[in-house]
C-alpha cells in the first residue's frame, strides 16, 4: 500500500496548490450569474491560471498511478487532505499564520482520516467492472450533477451556489477516478491502442473537463471555504460508494462501523472548523482587494 498511498498524498497536496493559484485567478476575471464558457478563456490569459493547471496535471499523474497500484477506497480517502493542505497552503502565500484553532483543525481532520481508513482496511484492487456495474453509476451521477448545477443557477452568489458547484464537481471528480483506474489498467495490460480505444479513457477524460468547469465555477461563485469542503468530503464519500459497488472493493463491518462514523465525524467536524478560520476570508469574493476589483472591470 506505500506506492499508492504516496502518490495519493502527491495528488492531494499538488490539488492543494491547484485551488490556490485556480482561486486567485477567479477572482481577477469578469464575474457572472450563469454558467459562462468564456470564463475558461478569461483564465487561460492569467498565468496565475496556467500554474494551477500544471498543478493540477502533475496530481493527475500521481492520481493515476495510485489508482493504478491501489483500491479507489484507499486512495480517494486521502484527498480529504486537499483542504487543510489548501488553507495552510493559502497562509504561507498570503504571509499570514495559522491560528492554534487552525493547526488543531488540521489534526482533527488528519485523526479522523486515521481512524476511518484503519477501521474500514479496505481490500480489493479489480481493475475492471461489468458494464452492469457501470451503467447505474454513471446514470446515477450524471443526474445528480445535473440537479446540483440545477440548483445553483437558482440561487444567487455566496455559500449556497458555490456548495452547489462544488458538490457537482465532487462527484464529476469521484467518476473521473473510477474511469481513470480502468482506463489505466487498460494501458497496463493492452498498450496505448487498446488504451484510446477504452471508453473509459474518453469517460473520465469527458467527466474531468466538466468537473473542472464545475469547480471553475464554484470557485467564482463563492468562497473557497464553501466549495472546497463540499468538493472534498464529497469526492472521499462518491469515491467509497464506487470503490464498493462497481469495483465490488469491501471495508470492515460490524462493530468497525462505529470508529469509521467517529472517524468520519472527526473529518467532517476539522473541516467545518477550517472553514470558519478568519484568514480563509482573503480567498473569498466577498471582498476582493481594490487591484482585483479594478482588473475585473
Amino acid at each position: 500500500m506505500l506506492v499508492p498511498v504516496l502518490f495519493a498524498l502527491g495528488a492531494a497536496l499538488s490539488n492543494a496548490f491547484a485551488t490556490v493559484l485556480q482561486r486567485k485567478a477567479a477572482l481577477t476575471v469578469p464575474r457572472s450569474d450563469s454558467l459562462r464558457v468564456g470564463l475558461i478563456l478569461d483564465l487561460l490569459r492569467r498565468p496565475v491560471w496556467l500554474l494551477g493547471i500544471v498543478a493540477v496535471v502533475i496530481a493527475g499523474v500521481c492520481q493515476a498511478v495510485a489508482l493504478g497500484t491501489g483500491p479507489i477506497t484507499v486512495v480517494q480517502p486521502l484527498f480529504v487532505l486537499e483542504l487543510p493542505l489548501a488553507l495552510v497552503i493559502a497562509t504561507v502565500v498570503l504571509r499570514g499564520s495559522l491560528s492554534r484553532t487552525g493547526w488543531a483543525a488540521v489534526f482533527t481532520v488528519v485523526a479522523g482520516l486515521a481512524v476511518l481508513l484503519f477501521a474500514a482496511s479496505p481490500e480489493g484492487n479489480r481493475t475492471q467492472a461489468p458494464m452492469t456495474h457501470w451503467v447505474p453509476a454513471l446514470a446515477v451521477s450524471t443526474a445528480a450533477v445535473a440537479a446540483l448545477v440545477l440548483a445553483a443557477l437558482r440561487r444567487p452568489e455566496g455559500r449556497g451556489r458555490a456548495a452547489c458547484f462544488g458538490l457537482a464537481a465532487a462527484i464529476g471528480y469521484a467518476m473521473t477516478a473510477a474511469l481513470m483506474k480502468a482506463s489505466v489498467h487498460t494501458l497496463d495490460d493492452g498498450g496505448a491502442s487498446v488504451f484510446f480505444t477504452a471508453w473509459q479513457t474518453y469517460g473520465f477524460a469527458l467527466f474531468g473537463v466538466c468537473a473542472l468547469f464545475l469547480l471553475e465555477n464554484a470557485m467564482q461563485s463563492g468562497p473557497l471555504v464553501a466549495s472546497q469542503p463540499a468538493l472534498t468530503l464529497g469526492d472521499a464519500g462518491v469515491s467509497l460508494a464506487l470503490g464498493i459497488t462497481v469495483f465490488a472493493e469491501s471495508v470492515r463491518t460490524g462493530w468497525w462501523l462505529v470508529p469509521q462514523v467517529l472517524g468520519a465525524a472527526l473529518i467532517a467536524a476539522g473541516v467545518l472548523a477550517l472553514s470558519r478560520l478568519p484568514m480563509a476570508r482573503a480567498l473569498t469574493t466577498e471582498n476582493p482587494a481594490p487591484a482585483e476589483t479594478e482588473t475585473a472591470r
